[in-house]
């Protein structure tokens, strides 16, 4: 009986080792097939405001830059732009979304975004190991904007006219990870507050990117109670029409197509609230969010 129990109770002990050990074995293949390629990461939501969920974002990042994978990460940071304003004694006002940007708050998005909230997460990922250089777009000419259609209303507002990838090449040939606020310029001299999500489309395109990776609040996508691991074009549309993805859901969704159709290898869009859910999307078969493809396919890659 003791002998019994002593089996029993080693079992016990080896069993968390075993399914870490899977979990490695699992991770392989994605880490022989990433190797090389660039990953670029809009990093927002909860995972930018929770300690916690912060250190385990740069452990993440880092570990996949430690593997071989480029990694350059754009930023959002509109909470921080917020209170920095209120503490100015500037009122944020927004249209349809977006902030409404004038002189005193371009000022103010340069000195917070490119700012305190840049350098706080490449303090982070410098922390857990990695080596992050901060970025805004106007380093070397790295973002070039052009007004927004509804500029009359929104100011200082812009959409990516040109992403210059020189400089960003450079910083991932020297191992590093380019953390990258979405401020742009136009030839005038005009600063504009650009879109995180439009911002780092548009740099995943440029870069020709393998994956590009939505962090945010959100699941993924629903369809009732489930969330759809895998989603292609034509699905999306049947879904659309069906109404079963509406609201806010279908400029997103229409978006990710738009930048698959402009050669980005897949999209993904993650919860940044479930702890490692980056690492669980990139590297397990299941993954953990919503994965947008071109075609249906039969895997995870």
């Amino acid at each position: 009986m003791e002998l019994l129990q002593c089996n029993e109770l080693n079992q016990a002990r080896k069993a968390p080792h075993a399914a870490i050990g899977q979990v490695l074995i699992e991770a392989l293949p994605y880490i022989r097939k990433f190797e090389g390629k660039t990953f670029v990461i809009k990093y927002g939501g909860a995972a930018m405001k929770d300690a916690c969920l912060k250190n385990i974002f740069a452990q993440n990042v880092t570990l996949l830059r430690k593997v071989g994978i480029k990694i350059v990460l754009v930023h959002g940071g509109g909470d921080a732009i917020t209170k920095t304003a209120e503490k100015l004694g500037l009122n944020s006002r927004f249209l349809h979304g977006r902030r409404v940007t004038d002189k005193e708050m371009i000022s103010v998005i340069q000195m917070t975004l490119a700012g305190k909230v840049n350098q706080d997460i490449v303090q982070l990922i410098s922390e857990h190991g990695g080596k992050a250089v901060g970025v805004s777009g106007l380093d070397a000419d790295t973002i070039k904007a052009m007004p927004h259609p509804n500029a009359e209303k929104l100011g200082l507002v812009g959409e990516v006219e040109q992403i210059n990838t020189s400089y960003i090449d450079l910083l991932c040939r020297a191992g590093l990870i380019p953390v990258i606020a979405p401020i742009g310029f136009d030839e005038e001299g005009n600063i504009y507050n650009i879109n995180a999500d439009d911002a780092a489309s548009s740099i995943a395109i440029a870069l020709k990117a393998e994956k590009l990776i939505y962090v945010s609040d959100v699941e993924g996508i629903h369809v009732g109670e489930r969330i759809l691991k895998t989603i292609s074009k034509t699905e999306a549309a049947d879904f659309i029409e069906q109404g079963i993805i509406s609201g806010g859901m279908i400029p997103k969704v229409l978006s990710a197509f738009k930048t698959l159709d402009s050669g980005v290898g897949k999209i993904h869009l993650i919860d940044g609230k479930a702890t490692h859910s980056l690492l669980l999307e990139i590297f397990t078969h299941e993954g953990v969010g919503t994965q947008f493809i071109a075609e249906q396919e039969s895997d995870h890659y």
